[in-house]
């Protein structure tokens, strides 16, 4: 029953993933650098998807488990300034596909 409640593997993988988002896509791009494309942006979420199914593959997720990482996710997000609708529409991506 207690390792229903313990998500910090799920919490880190969430933390991970927006981590990886945001070294990929930066929220304002460096000087001199063009905005990241659109078929960028489509292969850095088929990469964050992919390191979700490898997670999802390895541990067997509850619902309590789902919401923390999905949380953690956007924490991290929205922390580092990134707009609601991007946070929103990334982590309901990643949340259908848990």
């Amino acid at each position: 029953m207690i390792s229903w409640f313990d998500a910090r593997s799920s919490e880190e993988l969430g933390t991970s993933l927006a981590r990886f988002y945001m070294e990929r896509i930066p929220l304002a791009p460096a000087r001199g650098k063009t905005p990241p494309s659109a078929a960028r942006q489509k292969e850095v979420v088929e990469k964050m998807l992919s390191q979700l199914a490898s997670f999802k593959s390895s541990n067997k997720l509850n619902i309590y488990k789902k919401a923390k990482l999905g949380n953690s996710f956007q924490w991290v997000l929205k922390e580092a300034g990134y707009p609601g609708e991007v946070i929103a529409d990334l982590t309901r991506m990643l949340m259908v596909n848990l």
